[in-house]
């Protein structure tokens, strides 16, 4: 099988492309705007008809698109995230490749959801940003274009590399300052939100079996679990061997965003289970992601003779509230997909790499 895949640099794509090329039977091809890709191509900047000629001479029985922006304004978004997919849209089209289009979307699409709800893909979508808009025209576009095509709505998706501007990149990091500070506490905000968190190397798992199958239309890809981010920095503490306490603050005046929890300097417990109080979660790349820009830290200096600590928000700006809980249902069906590694373990992974910089 050839494979045509765009934004091998990112996030995602990495992982893509890492699992499609322990494939035996998969012949890759990467194209995107790095040193690293086999092609250079910039899709928010390339004519249809460059790509189709590309597409004609490589002739390509897949192509997967996990290229993107997550951060900058609309403007910037709706090129990246919306005219790149339009672009890749019509050279399918006039290519006489017939190429299967897997399109990476995520879950700032749907927006905000109801607490204790799980999402399906047949939920109408009101995004609350512009990321999601972005992303949401581009699945538009991919819906109505007539091809053979798939789009996975990516959830929060975690795991080694996991970008340093994400709320859990943000959060090892502040973490890591604090342990080689010394500091003996590290207050926190916006704890409360609750997302679905799912491995980058599960989505990448996803992406193959999407190329592989017959499924049309949308695809939830996540762990089908919420998981509050309060619960995912006491499993961070403890796999990292930070011994101080985590404490939560109110948010900053003047900030938008999610509700946050009242001011309190409780100490937050480890969870039992690394997964937490999960029945009830985005995506660099994008997804809430981790997808979307994150609010740097703010605060940090003394906090009495008890000893040092630093102050930092974590609010999750991608337009979907409180709360975010996928429904798997369709990926397990019909991709035969659900996903295998536990957060603990993903969040080991981020923690790794951020005790690599102390």
């Amino acid at each position: 099988m050839r494979v045509l895949l765009l934004g091998s640099g990112g996030f995602l794509g990495r992982y893509v492309a890492e699992h499609l090329l322990a494939d035996p039977a998969v012949q890759l091809t990467a194209l995107g705007r790095g040193d690293d890709a086999d092609v250079r191509f910039d899709l928010s900047n390339g004519s249809p008809g460059a790509l189709t000629r590309f597409l004609n001479a490589v002739h390509p029985g897949v192509v997967i698109n996990c290229a993107g922006a997550t951060r900058g304004g609309a403007r910037e978004l709706t090129r990246h995230n919306t005219v790149a997919v339009a672009t890749v849209c019509e050279s399918l089209r006039r290519s006489g490749c017939g190429a299967r289009l897997v399109q990476i979307g995520c879950s700032s699409e749907y927006g905000p959801s109801q607490p204790g709800s799980s999402t399906a893909e047949d939920a109408v979508p009101r995004p609350g940003g512009p990321y999601g808009v972005s992303k949401l025209a581009a699945t538009e576009l991919v819906l109505g274009s007539g091809l053979d095509a798939v789009v996975l709505r990516v959830f929060s998706p975690v795991g080694p590399g996991t970008p340093a501007g994400s709320p859990l990149g943000r959060l090892a990091e502040a973490m890591r300052r604090a342990m080689q500070s010394g500091e003996s506490e590290l207050k926190l905000s916006g704890l409360g939100v609750q997302r679905d968190f799912v491995d980058v190397r599960d989505v990448a798992r996803a992406v193959h079996a999407a190329s592989l199958s017959a499924a049309q239309g949308v695809v939830n890809i996540g762990s089908g679990r919420a998981v509050r981010l309060r619960e995912a920095a006491s499993v961070l503490a403890r796999v990292a061997g930070f011994g101080g306490a985590l404490h939560e603050i109110d948010s900053p005046p003047g900030r938008g965003g999610p509700p946050y929890l009242p001011a309190a300097a409780a100490h937050v417990p480890a969870p039992a289970h690394p997964h937490g109080a999960a029945h009830g979660h985005a995506t660099a790349h994008g997804h809430a992601p981790a997808h979307p820009q994150v609010a740097g830290e703010h605060g940090g200096g003394p906090a009495g003779a008890g000893g040092a600590c630093r102050a930092a928000t974590y609010p999750y700006p991608d337009g979907c509230g409180s709360w975010q809980q996928a429904d798997v249902r369709t990926a397990r069906d019909r991709l035969g997909w659900r996903s295998r590694i536990p957060l603990e373990e993903s969040l080991a992974d981020i923690w790794m790499e951020a005790a690599c910089r102390i």
